[in-house]
């Protein structure tokens, strides 16, 4: 699994923990794993169909650095899967997987349409 993006934990982010939100970080994930769909298909009309379940593993703190990992794991006609990790930049401990994230390759009807990829032209 590749890491593209780290971002530090600031008051924003927090809970009532003093932890880094839940929502933060899905947020994050999303957007992050869209961006990588998004290049992998080289197009911009996709949308996230899926994400599975959502292991929270470890804490994050404010000033923690976290790393957002993201890798396919298997091409469908209209579909890209992926599963993805944050994980603490100095640590490396995971604080986050997600299993599989779904996205859907769209028409301007938002119905599904083939992206014309395959998972070897995307390794």
């Amino acid at each position: 699994m590749k890491f593209y993006t780290r971002k530090i934990v600031k008051p924003e982010d927090l809970n009532s923990h003093s932890s880094l939100f839940g929502g933060r970080v899905l947020e994050w994930v999303d957007e992050e794993a869209a961006i990588f769909a998004l290049c992998q298909l080289e197009t911009t009309d996709i949308v996230t169909k899926f994400i599975s379940e959502i292991n929270f593993v470890n804490s994050a703190y404010l000033g923690d650095i976290i790393e957002i990992g993201v890798d396919t794991i298997s091409i469908g006609n209209t579909s890209i899967t992926l599963q993805c990790e944050v994980r603490d930049k100095s640590t490396k401990k995971t604080l986050v997987t997600v299993d599989r994230i779904v996205f859907v390759c769209v028409d301007k009807y938002g119905k599904p349409k083939s992206h014309g990829k395959i998972l070897n032209s995307l390794l």
